[in-house]
């Protein structure tokens, strides 16, 4: 894996996205989310184990924001994870998925769909908020961040779950983020 400070992230898949260049004076405003540039939050939730997941945000992480489990979009983009899982993990790049489901809701949809990676359960919303993930309708707004050695890399708003997690892996190679052998 290979870490490029500063470099840029191309939106394939949602309207909203802000890359590091794209900065201006570096302040947020309340209820905006996080942007390419802003320190990763320090967080902590069970995942679908019930284990409790601290993300230390060294390497290269993806953090996946999706409103419900067992829905349709939802179910295609974690398959899609797992799918391009093996790429990832080979890049050095962790995956986590997060929404407001609690761990049993998660527990089922990992179970059921076979998933590898850590889901976090955030019931009450505390990892939603640590990243100004809007909320509609109680859930989660479909969001992804790129977390580069502690530094919000990339940010995807709006997506298309169909396609997502092999657009996200390709961004990260295409931009050298990371490599592949």
């Amino acid at each position: 894996m290979t870490s490029k400070p500063g470099t840029r992230s191309t939106q394939r898949t949602g309207p909203a996205h802000r890359d590091h260049n794209g900065l201006s004076g570096g302040r947020r405003t309340a209820g905006m989310v996080l942007e390419p540039g802003d320190p990763a939050p320090d967080v902590s939730a069970p995942n679908q184990d019930g284990d409790t997941v601290e993300p230390d945000w060294v390497g290269v992480s993806v953090v996946y924001f999706y409103p419900k489990d067992d829905t349709s979009g939802c179910t295609i983009e974690a398959n899609q994870f797992q799918t391009e899982l093996d790429t990832y993990r080979e890049a050095g790049v962790t995956v986590y998925g997060v929404s407001v489901d609690d761990v049993d809701s998660h527990a089922a949809f990992a179970d059921d769909q076979d998933l590898a990676f850590d889901l976090l359960a955030d019931p009450d919303g505390e990892v939603v908020e640590a990243f100004d993930v809007e909320r509609r309708r109680g859930v989660a707004s479909r969001t992804t961040f790129v977390v580069v050695n502690g530094t919000i890399q990339a940010v995807y708003e709006g997506v298309d779950p169909d396609g997502h997690a092999r657009d996200v892996l390709q961004d990260l190679v295409e931009t050298g983020v990371v490599t592949l052998d």
